[in-house]
C-alpha cells in the first residue's frame, strides 16, 4: 500500500490563484471567495498534488504523511 498524506490548505494565506485546481483538480477547489479547499483531508500520494503545492505562489499548501505526520511539502529545513 502507497502512502497517505493529508492535504491542509491555510486560507489566511491562500491568494485564490487557482494554481492548485489547475495542476490537481481532483484534489483540489475553489469556494466562492476564491480560497481553495482540499477535495478530501486524506489522500493517496499523487505526483499532481505534489505539482499543486510546490506551484502554489504563497506556499499555502502542505501535505504530511498520515502514518507519522512528517512533512512532505514544504520540506523540513
Amino acid at each position: 500500500m502507497g502512502d497517505r498524506w493529508h492535504v491542509e490548505v491555510d486560507r489566511g494565506v491562500c491568494i485564490g490563484s487557482g494554481m492548485c485546481v489547475h495542476h490537481a483538480p481532483d484534489a483540489f477547489r475553489l469556494d466562492p471567495a476564491r480560497q481553495s479547499h482540499p477535495r478530501a483531508p486524506r489522500a493517496d500520494a499523487d505526483e499532481r498534488v505534489l505539482a499543486a503545492a510546490e506551484g502554489c505562489p504563497v506556499e499555502a499548501i502542505s501535505l504530511t504523511l498520515v502514518e507519522s505526520g512528517e512533512p512532505v511539502f514544504p520540506p523540513e529545513d
